[in-house]
């Protein structure tokens, strides 16, 4: 049931089997509807997700009202927001399914405790915050030094199953924008 987990953490660190039977015994998977929120704005994020099925994205609603994506996450990428979660503040992000999905959640107490009983996940949960972190600053150079129609052509290179899994207004304002823009892109009406 934690396969795709345990799989994910054994490639950056080993475990011994008496490690998985800890970690195992300290989680449950979560089934997430689509377009259910498991964050909104406001709240305090007590939980870091493990996407084991499906899609999620992390959005902010800026001063226009408008949804604004920060960040997707596919089968075995993490999910969370980071600074709700670590300084235990109140959330500016919210966290909804793309589609159906299926997730490991652990809450914070629940890790704490995991992170003393094997140290080695300490290592681990530090490659995939530094990973994390590296993907945000590239995804930043992007947006100051491509053009929109570069950024389409440069994510959809990149990810191109992804693509076709998420609706295309979300993947416009993930890349900065509008939804006609993409249209537009995908038509080869953009000179």
């Amino acid at each position: 049931m934690y396969e795709a987990l345990v799989h994910h953490i054994e490639k950056f660190i080993t475990l011994e089997p008496s490690d998985i039977d800890t970690l195992e015994s300290c989680l449950h998977i979560s089934n997430i509807k689509k377009k259910e929120h498991v964050l909104k704005e406001g709240q305090f994020c007590n939980t870091m997700y493990f996407i084991t099925k499906g899609c999620m994205r992390q959005y902010i609603i800026n001063t226009k009202g408008t949804e604004q994506t920060l960040q997707f996450g596919i089968e075995n990428w993490w999910i969370t927001d980071y600074l709700s979660y670590h300084n235990h503040i109140p959330s500016h992000f919210y966290i909804q399914a793309i589609e159906n999905s299926e997730v490991i959640a652990i809450e914070k107490p629940v890790l704490e405790s995991l992170l003393i009983q094997i140290p080695k996940l300490e290592r681990y949960f530090r490659i995939v915050a530094q990973k994390s972190f590296g993907a945000a600053q590239m995804r930043i150079k992007f947006l100051f030094t491509m053009s929109a129609e570069e950024r389409y052509h440069h994510f959809n290179n990149l990810n191109p199953e992804f693509v076709q899994r998420i609706p295309q207004y979300m993947l416009a304002s993930y890349l900065d924008f509008s939804a006609e823009f993409m249209s537009k892109i995908r038509a080869g009406k953009i000179s």
